[in-house]
This record gives structure tokens, C-alpha cells and sequence, in this order.
């Protein structure tokens, strides 16, 4: 399975900057659970990557602070019993990983003042509550 990463259209990760490390998965597996390396670790050097644009790279790698390890992002899967499954898993959490951290910042809002109506509809709707909670004070309950 040393095929390209393709996280967008835009941006591919080539087959030899992605490092797999396979090991035994813990929990139930049977009789084969002493002897099948099922659990994948997926590993791409973001920081040293020449696939990643500079412009990208420095949005990902903040974004990704918390999860890198010296500018390299490990994912891991072990939750199939098939080692292939769990390369696919791998593989795709990585790319999902990616996708967020390369997405465009959210456009910047501009504060604006509340219109007319919208403050006329607020002050109508305290005037109805307080209708409503002063029908509720009734005489003495002496």
C-alpha cells in the first residue's frame, strides 16, 4: 500500500515521506494475538517535508504544536484485527489531521451595531417576560 497521500487536491504527500512501524495490538485476538503485528504507527516530518509549501507548513505546524514530536506527526491504529485495515485507518485519520490543520483561517469578523428592530424586539420581549413573571407574584401567603 505505498501509495501517495492525498489530503487535498492541492496537496499530495508522497509514498516516501510517510514511515509505517507496525507492532501487536493490544486487547482480544485470539490465537493469533501473540503473533500478528496489526497495530500501525504512521509517521510524516511535517517540519522537514519538501511537499508541504512554506506558506502551509508554518499554518500547520501552529495549528499541530501540541501533537508533533521535533515537526514530526504520528498517528496510530490498532482497533481491526487485519493489518491492512488498519493501515487504511491510519492512513485516512492522517489525512483528516492534515486537511484541518491546512484549512483556511475563518474569515475575520468586523463588529457591527445591533439594528433598530433588533433592539426594539429585545426590549419588547424583556417587557413580556417581565408580563409574565409579575403575574406570578401573587397576594400574601400569610
Amino acid at each position: 500500500m505505498a501509495e501517495d497521500l492525498i489530503v487535498t487536491r492541492t496537496l499530495v504527500i508522497p509514498a516516501a515521506e510517510l514511515s509505517e512501524r507496525f507492532s501487536r495490538s493490544s486487547g482480544p485476538g485470539g490465537q493469533g494475538v501473540n503473533t500478528a503485528d496489526s497495530r500501525v504507527e504512521l509517521s510524516f516530518d511535517l517540519a522537514d517535508s519538501p511537499s508541504v509549501p512554506p506558506w502551509l507548513r508554518s499554518r500547520m505546524l501552529g495549528r499541530l504544536e501540541n501533537r508533533l514530536v521535533n515537526g514530526v506527526l504520528t498517528v496510530t491504529a490498532g482497533e481491526n484485527r487485519a493489518q491492512l485495515q488498519n493501515r487504511a485507518a491510519a492512513r485516512e485519520r492522517l489525512a483528516r489531521i492534515l486537511r484541518d490543520a491546512a484549512a483556511a483561517p475563518p474569515p475575520v469578523r468586523r463588529p457591527t451595531k445591533p439594528t433598530r428592530g433588533s433592539k426594539e424586539r429585545r426590549i419588547a420581549e424583556k417587557k413580556r417576560r417581565a408580563r409574565t413573571k409579575d403575574g406570578r407574584r401573587g397576594g400574601g401567603w400569610d
